[in-house]
């Protein structure tokens, strides 16, 4: 008999400024222990940059929600109600896998169960969803996102979110009056489908100059769920099916 810990979702979900607590307090009331939420800005393929020369920024709000698998769904489906994700231009909302979770436990409850080699005892809501999206998650120096932005939307990405921070490494040790500076970094999450993933990385790569050191970095999750993105493309691939079945 071997002991695990019970299997956890993270789901991340971003809305307009504002909304954050809307989304927290919904997934209090569905059984999550809290969130941590960060402010951004969003950008859409077809975005006009400014509005009478002034420059246009869509502020938005990232939260990611920890959860054991057990109460996944009924968190997930608090969160789209709470701000109508499944409806239009209300935020989306994706779901990853998390493979181990160290630091926090105790924190979030999590308890440790008892298993003989058995998976039992989460619920998996994508047991039967293919997956159909990848987040590529790139990371450059500032001032450098509205290349990645531009490549990606030349690819075929939709829409994006970017964040920033600050980062260190091993090309980047700058002093001041012998003060090490910490170089500005802005993190660029773009959710896509997959069959765009590899054309999008490779543009990202190219018009950033990644593959140069200090450039940047850019690396791709697997997402399982998806809530308010790509309507469109949703409706295709159900047609798509649909059709398929009649054949």
């Amino acid at each position: 008999m071997t002991k695990k810990r019970t299997q956890q979702k993270l789901i991340v979900t971003i809305v307009k400024k504002e909304k954050a607590k809307k989304v927290i307090q919904a997934s209090r009331n569905a059984g999550a222990r809290g969130g941590t939420t960060l402010r951004g800005k969003g950008f859409r393929l077809n975005d006009k940059p400014s509005f009478l020369g002034i420059p246009i920024e869509r502020e938005r709000e990232i939260i990611l929600t920890l959860v054991p698998t057990n109460i996944f769904p009924d968190v997930m489906n608090a969160i789209v109600d709470s701000v109508n994700l499944n409806k239009p231009k209300q935020g989306i909302g994706f779901v990853i896998d998390t493979k181990h979770i160290s630091g926090v436990s105790h924190m979030l409850g999590i308890p440790i169960e008892h298993d003989e080699n058995s998976d039992e005892g989460g619920y998996d809501i994508m047991k039967d969803q293919e997956i159909l999206y990848d987040l590529i998650l790139t990371i450059v120096n500032k001032g450098e996102s509205d290349k990645v932005v531009d490549a990606s939307k030349r690819a075929g990405a939709e829409g994006g979110t970017i964040l920033h921070g600050r980062g260190t490494g091993i090309h980047e040790k700058a002093k001041l009056f012998n003060i090490l500076i910490e170089p500005e970094k802005e993190l660029v999450l773009t959710l896509i489908s997959r069959d765009k993933t590899t054309d999008v990385l490779h543009a990202i790569e190219e018009d950033a100059h990644l593959n140069k050191p200090g450039k940047g970095i850019a690396f791709v999750l697997e997402v399982e769920k998806t809530v308010g993105i790509n309507h469109v493309l949703n409706r295709m691939v159900n047609e798509k099916w649909e059709s398929q079945i009649e054949n």
